[in-house]
């Protein structure tokens, strides 16, 4: 009986999709392209959002199931244990249902934009959600926003996908998918806006604002309705901005950038050092949630996203976060609160490190606002104590150090200051939030030019940067332009044989090989020009003659911005190509420009 149940709901459900289906295809039938992608626009931000409100609650709720468990226990202990059995179960569903890989980091959004012309697999619409609950919500020290973002990005391109759309609407839609991700977390649609066009897209017509904007406002809307305020990050301002506390806030922006290096440059070493462990998974995420546990342990706030810690902060008992550690008994002593907040500071990177170098999937997102909230309340917390300045704000000071770290991180200010602009319910503090992300961005981009999300993939040139050449450059696949058809000669033979060779071909270089396809050098049709007329140096001048050197040979794996230098210092309009030692082609720098200009015309999405 359970089981035809189940049956006639899966069935209920199929006619549902179908119908939904052809609802689609026949919209696209009668509307106009741009039309349809604001239908489309719609149609993914509510997909994206219930994917969004199923993590959400379920992260909430096994929140409170532990803090129950904590509390009826009463073992302190009890928080750790929780994100061994969530990065052991991410490792098996991995390993068992998901092909053993999965893609993670909002970094593999830009790779897909960059690389993939917006492709994204299709597994990503649920693996993200279902791996991230299980990581985050059973306490891995993580963050569920970039999974989010992720989900939403493969709606939007396999939603294109499923309706045939082009490489422009495709990346388009993945854009409109990572707005409504965002928007629907923090029911904040500007910041998932601003962080779908900062973040994803490197160049976009202003008419390309509206299907993100409905995106990023129906993801919101969705979350608004069907999500409680409590599962959502929030926070109500208690003092307005006071233009005297202007220095502490640049010192914050400082401090905020730093630690922001800080933060990114110690994640990268510890999955660094967990990409050792290639061969037994189940192994490296013990090993790896052990470690965490032990932090959980002294450290009960690096349990989960931390949302409740933040908010925590704000309040007028922050000493509440004492409970439940070694350090209760002194919950009284403001100073070993501090030096509590100030190692929590410290600790993060290591914990992030630990739940996704392990094995589990979360993202970045969290831990920079759960840093950065914790370390503003540190600096104004500070200040308090050493009587330097007795009156700033803490509560604002707390938010606004939010913004500083997540700037400072991934590079994106300005959906920094609308982000925090919006979770706090309004505008008051515009002047210090922008103070403290450019100041943050400033000093973050100063010592690591590209965020922590991408640095890896921009130092291979995988992804976009600010750079427009750049990008059109690092979108270009060269091997793609190489002539691989082209007429070749050996060493042992003559001129005359290299005229009939040239008599049947447009070649103006002819590549000199030998037996193992191995490149000797080239033999410059120009150079050997007035031998032509001469019959006898003809007959009898052999290639070991006229052999020369090319000024450069491109190799299979160079860069494209290399490949540009190395055809401005040569000053040669063709130039050999080899790959893996071996002879592979002729490339011009005329079709490398004209394949440029179709890109720059390409990459502009209107």
């Amino acid at each position: 009986m359970p089981n035809r149940k189940s049956a006639i709901i899966q069935l209920f459900f199929r006619k549902i999709a179908r119908r939904l289906e052809s609802m689609f295809f026949l919209a696209k039938t009668i509307l106009s392209e741009r039309n349809f992608i604001y239908i489309a626009a719609v149609a993914v931000a509510i997909s994206c959002a219930l994917a969004v409100i199923i993590l959400k609650y379920f992260a909430h709720n096994v929140f409170i199931f532990a803090n129950y468990a904590n509390n009826y226990l009463k073992l302190p202990f009890a928080n750790s244990i929780f994100p061994i059995i969530g990065i052991l179960l991410t490792v098996f569903v991995i390993k068992k249902f998901l092909d053993g890989t999965i893609e993670k980091g909002s970094s593999r959004i830009l790779y897909a934009v960059a690389k993939k012309g917006g492709i994204i697999p299709k597994k990503q619409m649920y693996a993200q959600i279902i791996t991230s609950s299980l990581t985050v919500g059973l306490g891995g020290s993580a963050g569920l926003e970039s999974p989010i973002v992720i989900t939403g990005a493969a709606f939007g391109s396999n939603f294109a996908q499923k309706y045939k759309l082009s490489q422009k609407d495709r990346i388009l839609l993945l854009a409109c998918g990572v707005a409504a991700g965002i928007g629907a977390a923090f029911n904040a649609p500007i910041a998932g806006v601003l962080f779908a066009i900062e973040v994803v897209l490197t160049d976009v017509a202003i008419s390309a604002f509206i299907p993100i904007m409905i995106s990023g406002a129906t993801g919101a809307l969705v979350s608004k309705v069907l999500l409680s305020q409590d599962v959502l990050l929030s926070f109500e301002q208690e003092q307005n901005f006071d233009f005297h506390n202007t220095p502490y806030y640049i010192l914050l922006g400082i401090l905020a950038g730093l630690v922001s290096v800080y933060h990114a440059r110690n994640f990268r070493k510890v999955e660094h050092f967990f990409s050792r462990f290639k061969n037994n998974t189940y192994k490296k995420a013990l090993f790896g949630a052990s470690i965490l546990a032990v932090l959980i342990f002294f450290f009960p706030t690096l349990f989960g996203e931390g949302y409740e810690s933040m908010k925590t902060l704000s309040t007028a008992h922050p000493e509440s976060l004492l409970e439940n550690t070694l350090l209760e008994n002194h919950k009284s002593n403001e100073w070993i609160l501090l030096g509590f907040i100030g190692l929590i500071v410290l600790l993060k990177s290591f914990a992030t490190g630990l739940t996704l170098g392990s094995g589990g999937n979360g993202g970045n997102f969290a831990p920079s606002l759960f840093v950065g909230s914790y370390l503003g309340f540190f600096v104004a917390k500070f200040m308090d104590l050493t009587n330097i300045n007795s009156h700033l704000p803490v509560t604002n000071f707390t938010i606004v150090g939010m913004a500083g770290i997540l700037s400072g991180l991934f590079h994106a200010p300005l959906t920094a200051i609308f982000l925090i602009g919006e979770i706090t319910g309004g505008y008051d503090l515009m002047v210090p939030l922008m103070i403290v992300s450019s100041i943050s961005y400033a000093v973050s981009k100063q010592m690591e030019p590209h965020s922590m999300d991408v640095k890896a993939l921009a130092d291979k040139g995988e992804v976009f940067t600010s750079d427009k050449d750049k990008n059109i450059l690092q979108s270009i696949d060269f091997l793609k332009l190489v002539e691989t058809d082209v007429k070749t000669i050996s060493l042992d033979k003559s001129l005359e044989n290299l005229i009939e060779y040239l008599s049947s071909s447009n070649q103006s270089i002819i590549p000199v090989l030998d037996e193992k396809n191995k490149l000797l050098g080239i033999v410059d049709f120009e150079l050997i020009r007035p031998m032509v007329f001469n019959h006898f140096r003809v007959k009898f001048t052999m290639i070991k003659e006229i052999i020369s050197q090319p000024k450069e040979v491109i190799h299979h794996d160079d860069g494209m911005e290399n490949i540009i230098e190395k055809f401005e210092t040569s000053n040669q309009a063709i130039l050999p190509v080899t790959k893996n030692g071996k002879f592979f082609g002729l490339i011009s720098k005329v079709t490398i420009l004209e394949t440029y200009r179709e890109q720059l015309k390409a990459m502009v999405i209107e």
